[in-house]
């Protein structure tokens, strides 16, 4: 049975399964890792039904999808209308029109485009004046290293209540976004129905507190608990997860686990990935290591909430340390972790 198509050709169910086929099974696998189940399931159905695949639509197929990947990296160096030419004189008007037009509604869904080429002073002086709100939006839409410079250089009584309406954003409908974007960039333009885009909210605060320098965090959460406790200790929890306990020296660890119980770490280890476990053992000596191996082994099975609330206050336990400048945790500006 040869492969199916429909009136306009292959189906992008199809052309994805043809890709995968071509890629073999080792590149395919390394590309599901970025796929949903969903994405996975669909593509992998349409490779378990696929009959013959005739050498010029897998051609075809390949050359469709380099075309794409190279219009996307002259978008990125140059904007679109740099592709446009390039593509034009390489393939021909219609051929780069039909790859540029399928590219346009996605690189359109990205918002604030622009402010990728600006620089930070720049996008400072871009945002000087504009309500709290809209740079909250801004920020939220870039990547966290560059946010957190405009963050960590906004005025003090900025920064709380900027990061206050980033906590708080869940989402922003695409129509407010293409108005901010017109107002700021006077250059951008939209077309077409988007679905709501998704930004802002405690994650998002996160990530970007998670790489400005001890000073500025340390300064918005003390408004934020002033302002709201509850974003406040919620933001708190987050900033340094369990897990990041491998991010640690080993002479941290050891002044950590002086100041916790025994019976709460044990707990604590059920959940714990295989590296943060061999980080605690090494910094444990041997009889005390055997030990926890062994309330580990009797405790038998637990809730997870449970053995998350054990975590959590290991974390709490690992911030306090940090407040009394025991330990210093790393961070981004160039923090180091030292005892």
């Amino acid at each position: 049975m040869a492969v199916r198509q429909s009136r306009g050709g292959l189906r992008g169910k199809e052309k994805a399964a043809i890709l995968m086929l071509a890629l073999g099974s080792e590149l395919s696998a390394n590309v599901f890792r970025y796929l949903d189940e969903d994405q996975i399931e669909a593509i992998t159905m349409e490779i378990a039904t696929m009959g013959r695949i005739p050498s010029s639509t897998r051609d075809a197929v390949l050359q469709e999808f380099y075309h794409s990947a190279l219009a996307k990296e002259y978008v990125a160096f140059g904007g679109i209308d740099y592709a446009k030419n390039v593509l034009e004189k390489a393939l021909g008007a219609q051929k780069a029109m039909d790859i540029i037009s399928k590219l346009t509604v996605s690189l359109k869904a990205t918002p604030f485009e622009f402010a990728r080429h600006a620089t930070t002073d720049q996008l400072l002086s871009f945002l000087e004046g504009e309500h709290p709100q809209t740079i909250a939006l801004v920020l939220a839409h870039l990547d966290p290293d560059r946010a957190a410079m405009l963050l960590s250089a906004l005025p003090q009584e900025l920064q709380t209540e900027v990061a206050m309406r980033m906590a708080l954003m869940e989402g922003a409908n695409p129509g407010v976004i293409r108005d901010v974007e017109r107002e700021l960039e006077r250059r951008m333009s939209s077309a077409g129905d988007q679905e709501m885009t998704a930004a802002g909210g405690l994650k998002s605060l996160v990530d970007i507190l998670n790489n400005v320098d001890r000073a500025t965090e340390k300064a918005i959460l003390e408004r934020l608990e002033e302002e709201s406790p509850g974003i406040a200790e919620e933001v708190s929890k987050m900033l340094f997860v369990f897990e990041d306990i491998i991010l640690l020296d080993d002479r941290a660890i050891q002044l950590i686990l002086r100041d916790i119980d025994q019976k709460e770490l044990a707990l604590a280890m059920k959940a714990a990935s295989d590296e943060v476990k061999e980080k605690i053992f090494r910094n444990m000596s041997e009889r005390a290591s055997t030990m926890l191996k062994e309330d580990m082994e009797f405790m038998g099975p637990v809730r997870l909430r449970n053995v998350e609330e054990a975590q959590q206050r290991i974390v709490a336990t690992i911030r306090r340390l940090e407040e009394a400048g025991e330990i210093v945790v790393s961070r981004g500006q160039g923090d180091e972790i030292v005892v």
